[in-house]
């Protein structure tokens, strides 16, 4: 049975379309390594492509619309970095439905049919643009819903899915600080080539790759010079925190006083996709070979001298 309104295109091969319960028994999956041997901990918390089919009926948007906030294939972009003993953990559910890059409760209340709850924020700069934890927009700020829904609906999506996911990423993060003494969150994202109409980059051409460490706030200075000096290296054009500094993961979890260290990186997509059509590019392998070379160069740097790094209690 076709679950997708007939008049509406069909998500491409690579998005699926399924019923809200099958997603809610599994909201992610976790790839671990044989052993850990890397501190680091991979997450992609925007590469989700399980639509589900109620979603979609109610959205204004046909499918290939929606997907357009994908980080579409980053987790095969990264997905190298198993084999050499890093965790990576990335969300099944597609961010336009949760966003699990914002605060858990990041609402705007036009969206809604009853009032929210007090301690919603609703004033943050992520909710004014539409892109709170339940997005009002996709990435070109096109409205995603017909109607208000209710406030449960999205109560259960932040439960079943955004809870699952935040638990696992810091247990990771937790089981890897123990091993080594320090943990280092690498944030996996992708960005259109060309900033959009809302952005401070409207119409620019974008670097390779941006390095987003909350201006030297999240990650040791080390970790990013050396980041981008291994990038460069392997031919990317690289730069920091523009116009991506790092989102919410990377600013919650990066705390280097205590060891734990976030690093936001942002893959231009024109180096690895079609991105009107949504589909692989011939440079995905060359990035997943880079992308594997780039955790096991970074892994040689030597930490121990760090303040906040010593085996213990991460939070």
């Amino acid at each position: 049975m076709d679950l997708i309104p007939r008049h509406r295109p069909k998500v491409s091969e690579d998005a699926v379309s399924t019923d809200e319960e099958a997603l809610f028994e599994r909201p992610i999956i976790v790839e671990r390594p044989v052993r850990a041997k890397l501190p680091f901990v991979f997450s992609s918390p925007h590469s989700g492509r399980i639509y589900p089919a109620s979603f979609v009926t109610a959205s204004n948007l046909d499918p290939v619309t929606l997907r357009r906030s994908e980080d579409s294939f980053v987790e095969e972009i990264f997905g190298g970095v198993v084999a050499l003993g890093a965790p990576l953990i990335h969300a099944r559910f597609p961010r336009a439905y949760l966003d699990a890059n914002r605060e858990p409760y990041e609402l705007d209340p036009s969206m809604f049919a009853d009032p929210l709850p007090p301690h919603v924020n609703t004033r943050s700069l992520r909710v004014a643009g539409g892109l709170g934890t339940i997005a009002r927009v996709v990435a070109d700020s096109t409205e995603i819903y017909r109607e208000p829904m209710a406030y449960a609906e999205a109560e259960r999506r932040i439960r079943l899915l955004y809870m699952p996911f935040h638990e696992m990423l810091r247990s990771l993060l937790e089981e890897t600080h123990r091993a080594f003494g320090w943990a280092i969150l690498i944030d996996c994202h992708s960005m259109p080539s060309v900033g959009g109409p809302t952005d401070d980059d409207r119409g620019a051409d974008r670097p390779d790759i941006v390095l987003g460490d909350r201006y030297g706030t999240a990650c040791a200075a080390e970790i990013t010079e050396e980041a981008e000096l291994i990038l460069k290296r392997l031919g990317y054009n690289t730069v920091r925190n523009n116009p991506y500094a790092g989102g919410f993961n990377t600013e919650h979890y990066g705390r280097p006083n205590r060891g734990l260290h976030a690093l936001q990186i942002e893959i231009n997509r024109a180096l690895y996709m079609n991105e009107a059509r949504l589909e692989r590019g011939p440079g995905l392998k060359r990035l997943r070979t880079d992308m594997s070379a780039f955790a096991a160069e970074l892994a040689k740097l030597d930490l121990t001298g760090l303040p906040g790094n010593a085996r213990g209690a991460a939070f």
